[in-house]
């Protein structure tokens, strides 16, 4: 029940009055190619992913044409109780599907907008209008140096505040 009435104060956060501007998002997003694993490398974490360890994101488009998508992490160290999510993932915008909505409990949906995205599908940026939360993500656990401070410098061209970016730890 505790852990519901978080998903549910984090939705009601995250959902709140957006009075920024749209963030631009990728062109085209193919969906097919965007599925599997994704490690999340940093973030401006939401409450829930506060001190998350080896923090996986992992979809996979269902016949409906929804996104299952299954969150895990470890709370607290690299041996922390696994904690895991299950929000489905909504193709707002069919022609780009760069645009979804993640929905934790109905009926609530927060906003999830992929502002980048490598050509080979190994690197991406998750993005909000508000500019309170953003995620990089990779196909792998961690990634070059100068290509994480180039989707830093990205993200701060989006308007956002790089110094609550937090690198998300991996083994």
């Amino acid at each position: 029940m505790k852990s519901k009435l978080a998903a549910i104060t984090l939705l009601l956060l995250i959902t709140g009055c957006q009075s920024m501007p749209p963030i631009r998002t990728v062109d085209q997003v193919s969906l097919e190619r965007f599925m599997g694993k994704w490690y999340v490398i940093a973030s401006i974490p939401t409450f829930i992913e506060e001190n998350a360890y080896n923090a996986v994101e992992q979809y996979r488009l269902e016949e409906d044409g929804t996104v299952q998508t299954t969150f895990t992490y470890n709370k607290g160290g690299f041996d922390g109780p696994l904690k895991t999510y299950r929000p489905r993932g909504f193709v707002r915008d069919p022609a780009s599907n760069a645009v979804w909505d993640m929905q934790f409990v109905w009926p609530f949906k927060a906003e999830y907008r992929i502002i980048y995205l490598s050509g080979d599908y190994s690197l991406t940026v998750i993005g909000r209008t508000q500019r309170d939360y953003v995620w990089i993500m990779a196909r792998t656990p961690a990634i070059a140096e100068a290509e994480y401070d180039r989707m830093v410098r990205f993200i701060e061209d989006q308007g956002y505040d790089v110094s609550q970016l937090v690198k998300v730890p991996h083994e």
